[in-house]
């Protein structure tokens, strides 16, 4: 007996270790407790993990409802292939599809809450052959103005969103001013480059300059007796009636 025992332990151990027994499991993640203001729409959050690869044609999700006072368990959504949303009941024309099938994504959106959708929402997912696993559960719970909680995240949400439009418009015109800069800049260069071109104007043109050098008087130095002489003023008809000079009383003593 103990042997038949032991032997039926090791094949199913051996099974399991092959993968013949083995049993995939789903895996459901949902929010949890939420709270929605009453009139306002809010978004029940499910997200799936699965060991099979996405069949879009085959996967099924369910989503039900059980309310917290008396009451039966209802089914509320369908999806398969499509969305079929409720066509009676309580939650009639309030619920829309928010999912992705490829994303892994089983969400639905209820609008206009009321009071009386207080309870609990499950949801159920199948992605043959992984069909086994545990369920996601969301509490909801419908009041009258949001929670300190929920006023604090939505004023920190408007905040940020008006902080980073003002960085933004920060960003922009300290952009404009320094373009408004630089062409100041090239602007002022360019008006100061033909100032620095302009000639001055006591400095004489170069033609000029040879033409008053040649006119200018030279002055030479006569080498007999050292004296500074004009030869510009010096009469040249002068120099032929300035040859030696003989005495005519000399020339008749001479004979």
């Amino acid at each position: 007996m103990c042997a038949n025992g032991l032997y039926f332990f090791t094949v199913l151990s051996g099974l399991a270790t092959s993968g013949v027994l083995q049993v995939s499991g789903i895996r459901i993640y949902t929010s949890g407790n939420i709270e929605a203001v009453n009139g306002t729409d809010v978004r029940l959050k499910c997200t799936f993990q699965s060991s099979s690869s996405i069949n879009p044609n085959a996967v099924s999700i369910s989503w039900t409802f059980r309310p917290l006072g008396p009451g039966r368990e209802e089914s509320i959504f369908h999806y398969q292939q499509r969305p079929y949303p409720p066509l009676d009941g309580i939650f009639r024309k309030r619920i829309v599809w928010a999912g992705d099938i490829m994303g892994r994504d089983a969400s639905i959106i209820i609008q206009q809450v009321k009071f009386i959708y207080n309870g609990t929402y499950i949801c159920q997912v199948k992605n043959p052959p992984d069909v086994h696993g545990t369920v996601g559960e969301i509490q909801l719970r419908v009041v009258t103005t949001a929670s300190f909680s929920e006023l604090l995240l939505l004023a920190l949400a408007i905040g940020g969103g008006i902080a980073l439009v003002v960085i933004l418009l920060i960003i922009i015109v300290s952009c404009r001013r320094c373009k408004r800069r630089e062409r100041q800049r090239q602007l002022e260069e360019k008006e100061e480059a033909p100032r620095k071109e302009r000639k001055d104007p006591t400095v004489c043109h170069p033609l000029r300059a040879v033409h008053l050098y040649v006119s200018q008087t030279s002055i030479e130095i006569d080498s007999s007796d050292g004296m500074i002489s004009d030869p510009s003023t010096k009469d040249p008809s002068s120099s032929e009636d300035e040859g030696p000079h003989y005495d005519d009383d000399y020339g008749d003593d001479s004979i």
